[in-house]
Formats: C-alpha cells, structure tokens, sequence
C-alpha cells in the first residue's frame, strides 16, 4: 500500500498577515488564504478600503482584522504588533508585499532622498516586519513568510532602477532570513511577479510602448493577473511547503527566459 499523502493547501486555524492588502496583489493574497481558512490581518497606510476588503472577507464566513499602519516607521510597526498579538496572538504567517516607486526614470538622475524613501518601504519595512513577528515563529518553531520581490530586481527594467536595486536587496534579505530561520523551522521564500494589471502598475500596463515590449519579450505574450500568483502564494504558506525555503520564485509569463 502506498504511503503517499496528499499535500495539505489547508490554513485552518492560522493567522496571516499582508502588508499592502487594501489592493492588488496583497488583497488578491488576502483572499486566497481567507478562503483556505485563515484569519487575516489586513494592513496597509489607508482604512478604508481594508475595512470594506474586511467587510467582505467576513461575508463570506471568514475572520478578518483591517489595520492601518505604514510599515517604514518603527512606530506605526511596533503599535500593529500590539493591536495583532491582543486580537490573534502570535501569527503564522507573513506575507511582505507593501511596496512604494516614488521614482520613475534613470538610476542616475535618482538623489538620495528617492533612495532613502524606496528603501525605506521596500526594504527596512519587510525588516521591521521580520523584527516584529519572527520572535512569535521562532517560539512556536512554526512559520512562513512570503516576501513579493520583482522581476525588477532579476534584470534591469527601464525606468526602475531604484525600485529594482530594492528588490534585489529583498531578495538576498530572503535567503539571509531563510538561512537563519531554518533552524527554528521558519520557512522564507519570495514571489517574483512580472507585469501584474493593478493599480501599483497602472502606468506600465497602460504605456502602449511598455506593455508591447513586455508581452514581445515573455514566452505567454500576455500582461499577468492577481490570479496567476495567489495559487504559489497559498503553497507557500500552506503545509504543502513545508520542505520549501530560501527560494524566489519568477511568476512573469516567461519574461526572463
């Protein structure tokens, strides 16, 4: 008789959080895994479009926590941490997808200001999120944190340098926290979608030249949806990843073939 057992995609009884959950890819995400049963803790800068995404994760049967906070200030983390762990307690999953490009247009013509500001979001914010909810995982040495990179931070992309040079970094901090975090049987891996149709990309997909040139350049010639990348979001925070760390994984239509 076989020994095989299916891989559970099953989140009953844990609490993920995601970072820019008011839209796009972090409330598709949000979604995905109320509908596999978890409880969300929804965060990004403004309440109201978290409280309706709440309003209508909790129709639907599910349990959700709408919570406003920016993620580049210590502060605004440290209260978010205070207002999960007093609702939920420890959660089990992380999902760093909050991300700002303040700067469109050469690498050279960005001064220190842009750089401090997209780093500040992009990098130090997923740190801080580390910071503040790792401990909880390392005690209960059980957890998952997914962090949305870019194919920007895979190969130089016209007019985001500064927000490539982001995600690049991003992606080495999951491999360093992989590492690190192994012991305590903390899963850490990274997304790293292509062209996405939300309103983060809005100006990309509607540039006649840009869009043209990404669909010429990927293997599928097409711009991809928040659904293309909520089914390897839910495998990694799911028991089915169990035995997956330290990868970053390309969701781009065949862009960097």
């Amino acid at each position: 008789m076989s020994s095989f057992t299916p891989p559970s995609f099953d989140l009953t009884g844990r609490v993920a959080l995601v970072t820019g959950a008011s839209r796009g890819i972090g409330a598709a995400i949000a979604e995905t895994f109320s509908a596999a049963g978890a409880r969300v803790v929804l965060v990004a800068r403004n309440a109201g479009p978290l409280t309706a995404l709440a309003d209508t994760l909790r129709a639907k049967g599910g349990e959700a926590l709408a919570v406003a906070a920016h993620i580049g200030y210590d502060e605004s983390v440290a209260e978010l941490r205070t207002r999960v762990s007093q609702t939920w307690g420890d959660i089990d999953i992380l999902v760093n997808n909050a991300a700002t490009n303040p700067h469109f247009g050469p690498l050279t013509t960005a001064d220190a200001a842009v750089f401090e500001k997209t780093f500040s979001t992009n990098v130090l914010g997923c740190h801080r999120m580390v910071q503040a909810f790792a401990p909880g995982m390392r005690r209960k040495r059980a957890g998952k944190i997914i962090n949305i990179t870019s194919i920007a931070g895979h190969t130089p992309a016209p007019g985001l340098g500064v927000y490539g040079v982001t995600k690049a970094a991003l992606m080495m901090m999951t491999r360093t926290l992989a590492r690190e975090l192994g012991e305590y049987n903390v899963q850490v891996n990274g997304i790293s979608p292509g062209l996405i149709r939300t309103d983060f990309s809005q100006a990309l997909v509607e540039s006649p030249d840009w869009s043209a040139a990404y669909r010429a350049r990927s293997a599928l010639g097409r711009i991809g949806e928040t659904g293309d990348l909520t089914g390897l979001a839910l495998y990694l925070a799911s028991p089915a990843s169990d035995y997956t760390t330290g990868c970053i994984f390309p969701v781009e239509g065949g862009y960097l073939l």
